[in-house]
């Protein structure tokens, strides 16, 4: 039903960082693009941080609002080599926001595989199409565009894993009376006083006035619930010595977060690609995507516009692009960090900050490797090896457990 000549070169059905990031990309090399979104002029309210050395060598400085070399808590306190970054959201917005880009407002809900002379399309909730030469999903975990009744579906039962976070912006002088004025990558210590699986704090400036301070529960299966999440923020502000009126309500100076880290592969139609979340690019042990996608975006765009020039059909565009995306050696990463994700999982809630302070405790060249390192399988190998050297006994086992456990959830998933 799609129509015959296709409205676009690309079509993004998702109007996120991942999607706007590629679409941008797309445009600067001459592609039609037309970017599908239910709300595409939304203001961004989440904050994204990023290791300074992830970030793209061509994102404007201003974009910067913080940065600083973090700090983890768990057992002992370890000041951390590289710079983290915390990124101004609606500069960040602005600056993927590219007005030779079209958009439409529409929610995608499907997606038309490409076929012998037929393109990919977009079905939209109101029963239209958009076609196109390509098609990419940016619809985040949601994954609108893929295969229906797949394991995805299959394994619906299975609550995901989930990273969830409650946070509330504070003034500069008020957040240093809890953080000692240092930027808090994890505290883990339960200064909260409520047992339960374990969370941290996260405590980031977002310029140099304001500090966000936020409550995480870095992975849980399902994730951490809101109303709990609050309570330990507030236990833990009041146990610094915060009065209630210095602990903000006002949904403006409170932030929420909820997404899942352990999405299944994106079964995509032919002619279709998924980017962002949707792939899903999101670290399973840290919940990081946005560096990945933004660093991504160039090479993706660059692969399409040169398939497309070159006249390749629809199929062989969109695989070329998802062998960036999803090249072997990422796929290999991923699966090893899947692993780790479900070793966490498993462990008892008591023991997680001592396996975090001897993660802390590698050398930077493999604490790296395991946090960014997507397509360098031995330097992961080597970052879990000198880890699982690190541990105690007790450690270990729980450690071999959650590999096995983690080794059959991922196979059924891939």
């Amino acid at each position: 039903m799609s129509p015959s000549a296709p409205v676009a070169d690309v079509v993004v059905a998702g109007a996120g960082p991942a999607g706007r990031s590629l679409a941008r990309a797309c445009a600067a090399r001459d592609l039609r693009t037309l970017l599908v979104d239910p709300r595409p002029h939304r203001e961004w309210t989440h904050t994204y941080g990023a290791w300074v050395h992830e970030l793209p060598d061509d994102l404007p400085g201003e974009i910067v609002a913080a940065r600083g070399h973090g700090v983890a808590i768990a057992q002992r306190t370890h000041v951390l080599d590289d710079e983290y970054a915390v990124l101004d959201t609606g500069a960040l917005q602005a600056h993927l926001t590219d007005p030779a880009v079209a958009v439409r407002r529409a929610r995608a809900v499907g997606a038309t595989p490409a076929g012998v002379g037929r393109h990919p399309a977009v079905v939209l909730d109101d029963g239209s199409t958009v076609t196109a030469r390509v098609v990419v999903d940016a619809t985040g975990a949601r994954q609108a565009l893929a295969r229906r009744g797949t394991a995805r579906e299959l394994d619906s039962a299975r609550p995901r894993a989930e990273q969830t976070a409650f946070g509330v912006v504070v003034p500069k002088e008020v957040a240093a009376r809890v953080s000692g004025d240092r930027l808090l990558f994890m505290d883990w210590r339960p200064a909260h006083g409520r047992p339960g699986w374990p969370t941290f704090l996260y405590a980031v400036p977002l310029d140099d006035d304001r500090v966000l301070l936020e409550e995480t529960s870095l992975a849980r299966r399902p994730g951490l619930p809101m109303p709990e999440l609050r309570a330990r923020l507030r236990g833990r502000l009041r146990a610094a010595g915060l009065t209630d009126a210095e602990i903000p309500d006002d949904p403006a100076e409170v932030e929420k977060v909820r997404f899942p880290v352990d999405s299944p592969r994106h079964r995509s139609p032919s002619g279709v690609i998924a980017v962002g979340a949707a792939d899903p690019l999101v670290h399973p042990a840290s919940g990081f995507s946005l560096a990945t996608s933004l660093r991504l975006a160039p090479r993706v765009a660059t692969v399409l516009a040169d398939a497309l020039r070159g006249g390749t059909e629809p199929i062989g565009v969109a695989r070329a692009a998802r062998r960036v995306v999803r090249s072997p050696a990422a796929v290999t990463v991923h699966a090893l960090r899947r692993r780790g994700l479900e070793t966490l999982l498993a462990m008892p809630p008591g023991e997680v900050p001592a396996f975090f302070d001897r993660f802390f405790s590698l050398p930077p060249t493999h604490r790296r490797a395991y946090l960014d390192a997507r397509e360098d399988v031995g330097a992961s190998v080597a970052a879990m090896t000198s880890l699982f050297g690190r541990l105690t006994p007790r450690l270990r086992g729980h450690l071999i457990r959650g590999t096995l456990l983690g080794a059959r959830s991922v196979r059924t998933e891939q």
